[in-house]
């Protein structure tokens, strides 16, 4: 490849980059020009730690004859011993490693030995790394492979071009895999209607709407008592095990959770009408019953602490946006249907029950009607008017051991 061709490809590179194209699009394209400039290309791999709840990295994986770039995802790996190309650069602190195949280097490496089994003759991998302003939480480098199947090997002057390559492709890459991380962290914190509102521009302190939903508010009971005589780890992970339940079974119902506040949880289901937002609901209510119940079994066959939740459901008008100070907002529901709920789900207690339904829920909840029974009318706290509540039919009263 020439210079002048090499040139012509770094330009392509930032002009892609600049289009927002997609990593694998991007990956795509330049290892067909590099096959087309004569280089041999058999495999190439671009992967970016990222700032995710649960996975260590994103990767992406060109294979020659292959229609398009394969998009995946590294998980976290504890107790990483090296056995990989990249794992043992991170750990030695190489820039660069090339193994000669055909001449039985990078035998030490699994990956390395399965290359060579498939012919492959030649293994080159180099990290770009970005400066300490650039850094985006663990994405401080980009670890890119590069592998031939060419009798000999690449060339020097293959590699060369392919080094020169490399800066504007990361370059590329971390553009688009930025957006992504923003857009991932943004979401696993505000929910994803929320982030997904937030990053399209919904920012102004006062803005957003007035919807109508199914309001659901959540806690755990006795929480307090059990910080006082519980430690901090053991702690942490049971409000992690109860709230992993309980967030994934909204989620599955269509809810969106909008935050935690200390041992509670505020989710709203906005449907297409009030009937199935409600229906909705009382799905994932009578799903997170049956669910904690196994949740606490299996903890206290464990050892582990274990407490009861209370659940309340209400439908009303809210106020969904940007509520807070000029330099720090929440986007989140308000409204006196929020406080309303708040004082049904105060009730459990009083009424010895897991799950207290509004009337409001239950008067829209018509296809679902069947599954709900009276507690009774009452008088709720700071509410003008009493109300009849209901339950599930077939709830369980909470346990009292």
């Amino acid at each position: 490849m020439t210079p002048e061709e090499t040139h012509g490809n770094a330009q392509w590179i930032v002009s892609e980059g600049l289009k927002g194209t997609a990593e694998t699009t991007l990956l795509q394209g330049l290892c067909e020009r590099l096959l087309a400039a004569d280089i041999p290309l058999l495999r190439a791999n671009i992967s970016l730690p990222t700032l995710h709840p649960i996975m260590g990295g994103h990767l992406f994986i060109w294979r020659r004859g292959e229609d398009a770039a394969e998009d995946g995802w590294e998980r976290n790996v504890k107790g990483d011993d090296g056995r990989t190309p990249f794992t043992h650069m991170i750990s030695t602190g190489r820039t660069q490693l090339r193994c000669r195949l055909d001449r039985g280097e990078g035998a030490q490496f699994p990956m390395c030995e399965r290359f060579r089994q498939q012919g492959a003759t030649d293994y080159f991998a180099m990290e770009t790394a970005f400066g300490a302003a650039q850094r985006f939480g663990p994405a401080d480098r980009i670890l890119s492979s590069w592998l031939t199947d060419a009798p000999g090997g690449f060339l020097d002057s293959q590699l060369a071009v392919i080094e020169q390559l490399a800066p504007p492709l990361a370059l590329a890459v971390k553009g688009a895999s930025t957006f992504r991380i923003a857009r991932s962290v943004i979401e696993t914190y505000l929910g994803a209607d929320a982030g997904r509102r937030v990053l399209s521009g919904e920012i102004d302190r006062g803005s957003g709407q007035t919807i109508r939903a199914a309001l659901w508010f959540c806690d755990l009971q006795g929480f307090t008592k059990l910080a006082d005589t519980t430690s901090r780890d053991l702690l942490l992970a049971m409000l992690d095990d109860y709230f992993e339940c309980m967030v994934t079974t909204v989620q599955e119902c269509r809810g969106e959770v909008l935050k935690f506040m200390g041992d509670g949880l505020l989710a709203i289901f906005n449907l297409s009408d009030d009937a199935e937002s409600c229906s909705a609901a009382l799905d994932a209510a009578g799903k997170v019953v049956e669910r904690i119940s196994k949740l606490i079994e299996q903890r206290r066959e464990g050892g582990l602490p274990v407490t009861e939740f209370r659940i309340a459901l209400h439908l009303g008008d809210v106020m969904y946006g940007n509520i807070g100070a000029r330099n720090r907002l929440d986007f989140t529901v308000v409204g006196p249907a929020v406080n309303e709920v708040s004082r049904i789900e105060s009730m459990c207690q009083a009424l010895e029950q897991n799950l207290v339904v509004s009337q409001a829920f239950a008067e829209a909840a018509d296809r679902s009607r069947d599954r709900l029974v009276s507690l009774g009318r009452y008088a709720l706290r700071g509410v003008r008017k009493p109300q009849e509540l209901f339950t599930l039919e077939s709830i369980d009263e909470p346990s009292r051991d």
